[in-house]
């Protein structure tokens, strides 16, 4: 589970968001502070206050937008029922909502999985993340399904994070063509019968 909680000044606030945009612009590579800094409207010395060099604005990005969509998640989990249905469509919810109203959170995020390949310190980061949705979904299946096969628990979880990535992608790729509320629904779905499944077998 999550332990730590991100703090930002308003002012790293206001850096931070006009290095999503620039990087939504531009890509990661194409990043330089210069550009965030007039898209914070601030010189560049004040920038530098904050964050000595890009690798170090980066990390921090990637980590405000990581607390940005767990902090969506849990406002979602209390305004929601307590039933195996409910909890599951919180992750569902939520994708949907930063793919449609949030693009440039979801654009970043597949920017960062590209410096993955040659950044050791993102990759990190996106380890840890995905072991923490993964787990937050597996909480999930223990408790309203205790006795399942401990092998479905494992995999389900990774089943369910690879649907709503993959969405990202598809989005990215062909935006137009992605239809958001039926792709999510039937993933959705998709997880629910895998458990329904997983349950006929253990029970059976």
């Amino acid at each position: 589970m999550k332990t730590e909680t991100l703090h930002v000044t308003e002012t790293e606030e206001r850096i931070l968001n006009a290095a999503l945009k620039v990087v939504n612009d531009v890509t990661i590579s194409g990043t330089r502070m210069h550009l965030i800094a007039e898209k914070a409207d601030m010189v560049q010395s004040n920038v530098h206050y904050y964050y000595k060099t890009k690798q170090e604005l980066l990390k921090g990005l990637q980590e405000w937008i990581l607390e940005e969509c767990y902090d969506m998640q849990q406002v979602s989990k209390k305004s929601s029922k307590d039933t195996l249905e409910d909890q599951l469509h919180i992750f569902f919810q939520q994708k949907k909502t930063l793919l449609t109203k949030k693009k440039e959170y979801d654009f970043a995020e597949i920017d960062f999985l590209v410096q993955t390949r040659i950044d050791a310190d993102i990759r990190a980061r996106f380890q840890e993340a995905y072991a923490v949705w993964r787990d937050n979904i597996r909480e999930i299946i223990i408790r309203f399904c205790p006795n399942m096969d401990e092998t479905d628990k494992e995999l389900i979880p990774y089943m369910a994070v690879s649907l709503l990535e993959g969405a990202s992608i598809q989005v990215l790729v062909d935006g137009k063509g992605f239809d958001a509320d039926s792709y999510f629904a039937y993933a959705e779905e998709m997880v629910l019968e895998q458990i329904r499944i997983a349950m006929e077998k253990k029970e059976g």
